[in-house]
């Protein structure tokens, strides 16, 4: 068992005058549930008791609380009285409300359990905020698809959730200079989230850099040149990437950070005269440490989830080059970058392609990883306004020439913005109309679905598309408060 894996507790309703036992309905549930507990990670807490009114409901609910339930799950195996489905609304409580077909479609109705699932649902409209504070409706047989689809989204959603609430994020710098829009307020994330952020100045972690022992510091060189060789990049540059990496490592590991955010300029540029990006790339590939630049708080936190959704850190991405004629979005970071996306071609680490190069006499490097993104499905987004609201954009990474600029990158095709198709300028009249903070987080494979359900369970209203017009629409940019 790990701390983030939620607990689910699996209350049976029915009305003593229905069959949910002789039809095996309470059997086979606990069977399905016990069965994707097993592969979907997550705690089974089963009530033995069934209850019938409100009162026994209550005290089904006390229990799952001192079995430290994060999800109530009402199981309508017959038909469920109002007073029930309104107890566990009342609750305050993550729930979902279940019901099963019926066994029989002709003579006596054996469950009567759809019609009890649709009274439920109402209840619990009218007790609760359900915008806020979701109920969550199943339908289907607990070893059907239609069940354990929809299940499932909700558990990746809940260990998503989960592992935020026990985050800590170290701010190394704070923001990098002219970045305001990623700034946060840090309270809102604690109360939203759980998320805390922990600052530590810049001069904590270039402290480190000196002491760190050598062959410690050879070993890690060596591992980073084992999986992508340099082109270019000096072995002192390999060697201080190498030391930058166990500092941020070592601070981590310190302090208890899941994930951390680091002002990677202009200060690392007078001391130690390098760009941080391959200890970025290293840790997020090595350890899954997810590393935001520029000090992007909510940047680390979008890596978070992308970790918690798909068990690896996402690329931390800007929307650089929108190529209108050819529908194609070229989504860029010169900094770091985790490996594991990169395309037969491999990856390589090069030199910072733009740190210092105006002025070639006291240019400052530092490495970088430099790859272009495998074609596939693949998922961009990010949570925004101080984890407020969440952006989610399926696409498709299609390799064309040319490559795309220098760094960590690939053209985008096929949007689809929160379940709805878009064109590349809806793509660009939304990132502009909702005043998206970049940067985007992009992991391989289509996650709207869990996503989605994320925010929902978090509270978080959606970004939906903002279709592309030749003109002004003021209606288009909402106001909001940050």
């Amino acid at each position: 068992m790990t701390d983030t894996q939620p607990t689910i507790a699996l209350i049976k309703a029915s009305l003593p005058t229905y069959f949910p036992v002789d039809y095996g309905v309470f059997d086979a549930a606990e069977r399905a549930l016990a069965s994707l507990a097993d592969s979907e990670g997550f705690q089974l807490h089963v009530e033995a008791e069934v209850p019938m009114d409100g009162r026994q409901t209550d005290a089904c609910l006390d229990r799952c609380r001192a079995a430290g339930a994060d999800f109530i799950l009402l199981l309508h195996g017959g038909f469920t009285m109002g007073d029930v489905a309104r107890a566990v609304a009342a609750s305050g409580l993550r729930a979902g409300f279940w019901a099963t077909p019926e066994p029989v479609r002709e003579g006596d109705i054996k469950l009567n359990n759809y019609v009890s699932l649709n009274m439920s649902l109402s209840i619990a409209r009218r007790l609760r905020d359900l915008s806020q504070a979701p109920v969550q409706w199943y339908y289907g047989a607990p070893d059907s698809d239609l069940f354990a689809d929809r299940f499932k989204a909700t558990v990746t959603a809940l260990k998503a959730i989960k592992a935020l609430s026990q985050a800590r994020i170290g701010m190394i710098g704070g923001l990098a200079p002219t970045f305001y829009n990623m700034e946060v307020a840090t309270n809102a994330l604690h109360r939203r989230l759980g998320v805390d952020v922990v600052y530590h100045d810049l001069d904590e972690f270039t402290g480190r850099l000196a002491g760190i022992d050598a062959a410690r510091a050879a070993a890690e060189r060596d591992a980073m040149l084992a999986a992508a060789p340099a082109d270019g990049v000096s072995d002192e540059a390999m060697e201080m990437s190498a030391r930058m990496t166990l500092a941020l490592r070592d601070m981590a590991q310190e302090h208890g950070h899941a994930a951390l955010t680091v002002s990677d300029w202009p200060r690392l540029q007078e001391y130690p005269g390098l760009h941080p990006g391959a200890a970025f790339t290293w840790l997020e590939e090595k350890d899954g440490l997810p590393v935001a630049s520029e000090g992007d708080v909510l940047g680390a936190i979008s890596q978070l989830v992308a970790r918690s959704i798909t068990g690896r850190p996402g690329y931390l991405l800007d929307m650089t080059d929108p190529d209108v004629e050819a529908e194609a979005l070229l989504m860029w970071h010169g900094g770091g970058g985790p490996l594991y996306l990169a395309d037969e071609g491999g990856a390589r680490w090069i030199n910072h392609p733009m740190l210092g190069r105006s002025d070639p006499e006291g240019a400052r490097f530092g490495a970088i990883a430099d790859l272009v993104f495998s074609d596939g499905p693949v998922t961009a987004f990010r949570v925004g306004e101080d984890a407020g609201a969440l952006f989610a954009m399926q696409a498709r990474v299609e390799g064309r020439s040319p490559s795309g600029f220098t760094g960590c990158r690939g053209w985008l095709r096929d949007f689809e913005i929160a379940g709805e198709a878009a064109s590349l300028l809806d793509v660009v009249q939304t990132t502009m109309a909702h005043g998206l903070e970049h940067h985007f987080v992009l992991v391989p494979g289509h996650h709207a679905a869990a996503l989605i359900e994320f925010a929902s369970w978090a509270g978080q209203r959606l970004f939906r598309r903002v279709p592309y017009a030749p003109y002004l629409v003021a209606e288009d940019y909402e106001e909001r408060s940050y």
